[in-house]
């Protein structure tokens, strides 16, 4: 006996669990079914989770990533040009002093930024009018802060020696430095500079019209008495002079001796009136009122 099977008859036999659409399957993976055409085999519900959670980590770990970049980057780019200047800048302006050169159209390299217009119009006239009578040269430097050298001494023989290496270079030539930061000064030059010039007016010079001046913060003035001093040396002119240190004498407001053993016998009278006073009064009112009674 044949047994006609009809095609509806035949699903009782598949599992319905490995292709029921309710099967525990992730969110993706009904996404994904519902899209698709068909499938080639089902799918049943032993895939775990695990593959879940794991797509969603890597974005959350790549914006973490992004995020701390990006806070790094900003870091460098805000603190990076205030460390500049501390350490860069300053070697570079010392430096570039240093190996320009002297300069061809003025008398005055002013890298400490100190110097006004007027101030540089006057050196230039000044010096000029120097060089052009008695053939010295005298090039006025400012700068900031010295890292290279010790004191401006130093430096200003380096420069010397290097904007004029040969004797008959620098023979007639004078450098004055002035270091802004330090407060300082000095000036050097060659052979015949500092026999025009003489120690006396040259060790005046640092020691009354860069320092004194420079303490006060009164560059431009240090710097053109500086450059009126020497050319009247040069001339054999009377020596200007130069500003003297103030001794600021601040009156003491300690007593002396006798003023503390004077104001201690005062408070210890008035100090003994008052207990007089706090004891007798009280006394002598409860006397005339127990007399009355």
């Amino acid at each position: 006996m044949e047994t006609i099977l009809s095609s509806q008859s035949l699903f009782p036999l598949i599992n319905h669990k490995s292709y029921s659409p309710t099967t525990s399957l992730s969110p993706s993976l009904h996404y994904s079914r519902s899209n698709s055409l068909c499938l080639p085999k089902p799918i049943t519900s032993s895939l775990k989770k695990e593959p879940s959670h794991s797509l969603l980590k890597p974005p959350l770990f790549s914006y973490a990533q992004q995020g701390l970049a990006a806070l790094a980057l900003s870091l460098a780019l805000n603190f990076s040009p205030v460390l500049l200047p501390s350490t860069g800048s300053a070697l570079a302006s010392e430096f570039d002093v240093l190996y320009d050169g002297p300069p061809k159209e003025s008398y005055v390299v002013d890298d400490a930024g100190v110097l006004s217009r007027v101030t540089r119009s006057d050196l230039k006239r000044l010096l000029s009018d120097l060089e052009s009578r008695k053939n010295f040269r005298i090039n006025f430097i400012t700068v900031r802060k010295l890292t290279s050298k010790a004191d401006a001494f130093e430096y200003a023989d380096q420069v010397l020696e290097r904007w004029y290496p040969t004797v008959e270079e620098g023979n007639n030539k004078g450098i004055v430095v002035l270091i802004t930061s330090q407060k300082e000064g000095a000036v050097t030059g060659g052979p015949a500079f500092i026999q025009a010039v003489g120690e006396n007016v040259l060790e005046a010079t640092v020691s009354e019209n860069l320092p004194v001046l420079a303490t006060e913060e009164k560059y431009n003035e240090a710097v053109f008495s500086s450059a009126k001093r020497l050319p009247a040396a040069i001339d054999g002119l009377p020596d200007p002079g130069g500003p003297q240190f103030k001794e600021n004498k601040r009156e003491s407001n300690f007593k002396s001796r006798e003023e503390t053993e004077e104001k201690r016998g005062q408070f210890s009278l008035v100090v003994g009136g008052l207990l007089v006073i706090a004891f007798v009064v009280p006394m002598a009112q409860y006397y005339a009122y127990v007399s009355k009674k």
